[in-house]
């Protein structure tokens, strides 16, 4: 017997998990062949081959961060490579010789609690005045147009700003995707929870703008997520600053754990949170 014919012969060890419920259409679809794309020691990349969103599941151990594309095991991560071979569908992931069933779901967009424009420029002064590391666009000529635009509500200058970020920056989430990402979850989930209808509609229009080609524009990776942010989900990390700002609590402690995302991706989406959150500000008084 050969070592290739052992290594297929050996039985497959079963493990069951948690999930965003934003992958379980991908998960309960019939299967269809995946890939490792990416290998850390806390997660392990899949890009499955598909035409619909998520076109990356992050499979990840219970240190990681809960990105709003992952399913949880309860278990080790399994042995592979970048190339190797997997598998989704028919209720689990196949991923080296494990077969990962998610048996609990979250919900990645929880809605936020109404709140008032007044109660949310409070809490808004406090979120402007946390200083934290530098994002990677700092200074950038895009941001400054994205700002202007969506603060006075005008599509075209949001859009042609948005147009520029999307896969701008080194990295698996360009910091341009990042910053858009935080920007859509602030227009989206404080416009609606403050009642702010153009606030909404801005988001409506920029998740079209910044998810029509992202596959061919930036990374899997970071496509998928910038299509989760397009549907209002989100890590833990970026939730919890909302509902602080929502709930007028300190925003600190929850801005304090999302600073510490990635290289700068904290720094982009907190970014981006902060140009949304002055946006519907701007426009529930222009109202």
């Amino acid at each position: 017997m050969t070592l290739g014919t052992q290594r297929r012969a050996l039985p497959r060890t079963h493990v069951t998990g948690a999930a965003s419920s934003a992958v379980r259409p991908a998960l309960e679809s019939p299967r269809r062949p995946a890939r490792v794309l990416a290998t850390f020691p806390l997660c392990v990349y899949l890009e499955i081959r598909t035409e619909q969103e998520p076109t990356t599941i992050a499979v990840i151990t219970g240190d990681a961060t809960r990105l709003p594309n992952s399913l949880l095991t309860s278990g080790a991560l399994p042995q592979v490579t970048v190339g190797d071979d997997a598998s989704v569908g028919d209720g689990s992931v196949e991923l080296g010789r494990q077969s990962l069933r998610a048996r609990r779901w979250w919900d990645p967009a929880p809605a936020l609690p109404p709140v008032e424009l007044v109660r949310l420029a409070e809490s808004a002064t406090r979120l402007t005045a946390c200083a934290g590391r530098s994002p990677g666009l700092a200074g950038n000529g895009a941001i400054a147009l994205l700002a202007e635009g969506c603060a006075a509500g005008s599509l075209v200058r949001a859009v042609t700003a948005a147009e520029q970020l999307v896969g701008l920056g080194p990295g698996l989430t360009p910091s341009g995707d990042d910053v858009l990402a935080g920007l859509l979850l602030a227009l989206r989930h404080l416009g609606a929870a403050a009642r702010v209808g153009r606030a909404v509609w801005l988001a409506d229009w920029l998740a079209a703008t910044v998810t029509f080609d992202a596959r061919t524009r930036t990374t899997p990776i970071s496509a998928t997520l910038l299509h989760c942010a397009a549907r209002g989900e989100a890590s833990p990390e970026v939730t919890a600053v909302l509902r602080a700002l929502a709930e007028s609590r300190p925003p600190e402690p929850a801005l304090g754990r999302l600073a510490r995302l990635g290289h700068t991706s904290g720094a982009d989406l907190t970014q981006g949170l902060r140009i949304g959150v002055a946006s519907v500000l701007a426009l529930g008084e222009a109202a």
